[in-house]
């Protein structure tokens, strides 16, 4: 009973835990743009490489009451959090291509509703080089044809997500954008896509942090062992009041870390 609620619980836990990690990039990524040390590379200002998660823009798509921070990365960890940029892309409104990914349908999905964009309906991509209004060129699935080329000085985004059933993808949806107005200069790229990591293509898993997930199991077990030990001992009152917060904490890590291991557009 106890581990049954604590595991109800910790699925709540993570969905909520969406907004408090928008709030904490959000916070992050507008100090940075009132000081103009908002990233437009995928380096900060001394040329250290962004971490994954870092925040490096806002999208707004007001029909689809989309309002997110973009994050650098695509990994089934930073997409937790909400949308993320492709590191061996530039950055949206800049010259040539960039990739940001969204989930369909797990932790709020954000890009849920993204293939309902019609062509010619704009949106807005804040960056540290200002404010981008993209017009949507079209949706587009596997083995549809692509758009032509960006030309010369042309700023192009391509938004990702699944499509199928939620918690089923079948593939992958596409829509092309363009920028209206002239691109912004772009800013070097460590990243390129052959150094890409696989944990950050396209409905890839993330299999680096096994180990922590056996270690989250090994406490969760073991809290429960000691829950039923201490229910036998001293009753069920003493038991719930020492037992469930902790449960509750071993039961969010695993979830935490059971979510690294779904393809990350989920």
């Amino acid at each position: 009973m106890l581990s049954g609620a604590a595991s109800k619980a910790s699925n709540a836990g993570v969905v909520a835990s969406v907004p408090y990690a928008q709030q904490q990039l959000s916070d992050t990524y507008r100090a940075q743009l009132a000081a103009g040390t908002a990233p437009v590379s995928e380096g900060d200002f001394d040329d250290v490489l962004l971490a994954d998660g870092a925040p490096v823009g806002i999208i707004d798509i007001p029909r689809l009451g989309v309002h997110e921070v973009i994050a650098e990365g695509t990994s089934s960890g930073v997409l937790a959090g909400g949308p993320g940029h492709r590191r061996d892309t530039v950055l949206p409104g800049q010259v040539g291509v960039s990739v940001v990914m969204g989930r369909a349908a797990a932790f709020g999905g954000p890009f849920g509703r993204l293939q309902s964009l019609q062509p010619g309906e704009r949106f807005e991509v804040r960056t540290g080089q200002g404010l981008n209004t993209f017009e949507v060129l079209g949706v587009r699935y596997a083995g549809d044809p692509t758009p032509p080329a960006p030309v010369r000085g042309e700023s192009r985004l391509i938004l990702l997500t699944a499509r199928g059933a939620p918690y089923v993808p079948t593939g992958i949806a596409y829509v092309d954008a363009r920028l209206v107005d002239k691109g912004q200069p772009a800013g070097a790229r460590q990243t390129t896509p052959i150094t890409l990591p696989p944990s950050n293509a396209a409905l890839a898993t993330d299999t680096t942090t096994v180990w922590a997930l056996v270690f989250a199991l090994q406490f969760l077990v073991a809290a429960e062992i000691a829950a039923v030990w201490a229910f036998r001992r001293v009753g069920a009152q003493k038991t719930w009041i020492v037992f469930v917060p902790i449960l509750l904490l071993a039961s969010v890590f695993v979830c935490d870390q059971l979510v690294r291991l779904l393809p990350n557009l989920l």
